[in-house]
This record gives structure tokens, C-alpha cells and sequence, in this order.
């Protein structure tokens, strides 16, 4: 499959959200081209004519393919020095962390930001979605970039796949940052337990049905997954640009299916012996220090699950709650996240 696919053409959506507009062609029918959105660097909030979109998008980084794990892995790359890896959560790619890459490289790092595995660029397997698999992939694409340790940062599913990377290759992980994700067992804790939290996933249990939440997420120009990004941040809110970036990638064919498998795995091993024997390997202490983010405005995962995390951490460990900010604290606030994260993994170099 070619990395740089257009979108799938759809229909012009009947429902105007927050992210249409002048510029918002549907379906992004237009030949891809090497040139990012408008603002694609700095977040601004911009115009973006659609054949101007493509997964590969411009920047000071460079893109590159590499092996890791039996597949295929695109990662955008800015800066040398030791190596720290970004991990995007749903519906993301690595272009989330456009804002961090480019500081990192400035701060002296090398910042590679990863398309996970059915998403993006990387390649789309019929199978290894489940949180074992796809840790191994994060730390084999360590090992392929050639560096024995890394700084490891995950956001919300990637931000889970960094706990649980953390546990199985203990020796990869130099430091771990994680945003908006719970450690797996106060997760599955609440997800069994917690009304609150089980309502706000209720995306996930939609995701459960076969078929039908692939076809809702690219139905109408992906206009459902338009208006999950603007709900679930705070004020702030996400740039133009970024929501239509994330509207046209889920569109990419097969990322809608290879993007939810992972959420599938998560309820329905709940009371199965894989799932079971997953959460028992997940008490095994963390020993890298941790830095925990949260948004305290979150409505997808809830602060109160989040916190307590530290339980399973047997190093440094920070917890951030940062007021006004939703699912998204380092697309929201970059500035403060960025800060954040730069200063803990300057502690941690060594």
C-alpha cells in the first residue's frame, strides 16, 4: 500500500461544523502534494485548500520508512542528540507533535515522532493491534533508529502503549512522559467500576460493532471524527488546520478499521484470559520516571481516573494536572506542555 494515499472521496457533508470552511474541500480529492497546511508548523489557524494535504507533510523534519517488529513504520525525524519518541494517541498522527518536535531539536535532542502501527504512513497489518504488539513496535522502532535507551512519550492510546512499553522493555526506556492515559489497570479498573468513565467512552463502545463505525468515521468527509476533536478539548480548542489534517488521515483506506482495533482488544478482553493475564502483567513496577499529564478539562479520560498512576511507579514520578485543557495538552497548550516535558527529560538525560 502506498504511504502517501489520498483520502478516500466521500460526500459533502450536509452539517456544517466548526472546522468547515473556505478551503475545507471534501473527500480531499486533489492530488497529494508534498506541501503541508498552511500553518502546518505552527499551529495557526489557517485556510487549507485540500490537494495541499498530505501525511508526509513539509516541515524543517525529514520523513523516512523503517523495519521494526515484522512491519513497516513512517516516522518524521528534526534534531540529533538522545532520542526521544513521540507516540500519538487517536484520532492522531505524528504530526500532532509538530509543536514538540521542533522544540526537542532546538533543546538539543533528537526527536522522532512515530506513526503507530495502521496509521499514517506506517503499514496496515491484518493483525497485532492488541497493547503487547504494539509496545514491541515502540520499542523495536527504538532499536531500528539505532539507539539502545529513549525518552518515551504517549498520548491517550499511545500514551497507554508507553506504560505498557515501560513494563515489557524496561531497559529501552530512559524517562516516560504520558498525556491524558491512564495506567492500564486503573483503566481497566474504571471501566468496570466507574459509571462516569464507562459514559465517557462511549465512543469506544460504539467502536465494538463490526463495520459500522468504520463507515461512520469517513461517512460525510470523516464529519463525526470533526466533531469528537472539538469536543473533547477546552477552550482552547484545536486549530483549523489540525482538525482538517486529522479528518483527511482517517480517511487514508483501512486506517478507520486499524485505528479502532486497539479500542476493540480493550473491552472485549476485559473478561477474557488474555486480558486477564495482561492486567496481572501490568503490576510489574515501572522504573522509569514518569512524568504523568493531565488535562484537568479532559472529558474522554476522566482526571480522577488518571490520577494514581504513581501506585505503579517505583522511580521519580510527577503528576501535572493543567487547568482549562482538554484531551489534547500538548495541541491546547503547547507552550506550557512543552515546557513540562522539556525540563523532565532534561533531568533525565543521564
Amino acid at each position: 500500500m502506498p504511504l502517501d494515499q489520498k483520502p478516500v472521496p466521500a460526500q459533502p457533508s450536509a452539517v456544517s461544523g466548526p472546522d468547515s470552511g473556505p478551503g475545507l474541500v471534501p473527500g480531499g480529492s486533489g492530488p497529494v502534494s508534498e506541501q503541508g497546511p498552511v500553518g502546518a508548523t505552527t499551529g495557526a489557524t489557517a485556510t487549507v485548500p485540500a490537494e495541499a494535504w498530505s501525511i508526509r507533510q513539509a516541515g524543517p523534519w525529514t520523513h523516512r520508512d523503517l523495519a521494526a517488529n515484522g512491519a513497516r513504520f513512517h516516522i518524521a525525524e528534526l534534531g540529533s542528540g538522545p532520542l526521544v519518541l513521540l507516540v500519538h494517541g487517536w484520532p492522531e498522527y505524528w504530526w500532532a507533535w509538530r509543536h514538540q518536535l521542533t522544540a526537542l531539536a532546538e533543546a538539543g535532542y533528537r526527536a522522532v515522532a512515530l506513526d503507530l502501527r495502521g496509521i499514517g504512513g506506517s503499514d496496515r497489518t491484518p493483525r497485532g493491534y492488541d497493547p503487547g504488539n504494539l509496545a514491541l513496535d515502540i520499542t523495536g522502532v527504538i532499536r531500528s533508529l539505532g539507539e539502545r535507551r529513549a525518552h518515551l512519550v504517549g498520548h491517550a492510546s499511545g500514551g497507554t502503549l508507553a506504560w505498557v512499553a515501560a513494563v515489557m522493555r524496561p531497559s529501552v526506556i530512559q524517562s516516560l512522559t504520558v498525556v491524558s492515559a491512564a495506567h492500564p489497570r486503573d483503566l481497566r479498573r474504571a471501566l468496570l467500576t466507574d459509571r462516569r468513565q464507562f459514559a465517557a467512552f462511549e465512543h469506544v463502545l460504539g467502536f465494538q460493532r463490526p463495520w459500522i463505525p468504520e463507515r461512520r468515521l469517513v461517512a460525510d468527509d470523516a464529519e463525526l471524527v470533526g466533531r469528537y476533536l472539538n469536543s473533547w478539548t477546552g477552550p482552547n480548542g484545536l486549530d483549523e488546520a489540525a482538525v482538517h489534517a486529522y479528518r483527511q488521515a482517517i480517511q487514508i483506506p483501512s486506517t478507520a478499521h486499524c485505528s479502532i482495533e486497539p479500542y476493540r482488544w480493550l473491552l472485549r478482553s476485559l473478561a477474557r484470559p488474555d486480558g486477564i493475564q495482561f492486567a496481572r502483567r501490568m503490576k510489574k513496577p515501572i522504573t522509569a520516571p514518569t512524568l504523568h499529564v493531565q488535562g484537568a478539562a479532559d472529558p474522554v479520560l476522566l482526571s480522577h481516573t488518571a490520577l494514581g498512576g504513581g501506585e505503579y511507579v517505583a522511580a521519580p514520578y510527577r503528576w501535572r494536572l493543567l487547568p482549562g485543557v482538554g484531551h489534547f495538552p500538548h495541541e491546547e497548550a503547547p507552550e506550557e506542555f512543552t515546557a513540562e516535558l522539556l525540563d523532565w527529560v532534561g533531568r533525565h538525560k543521564e
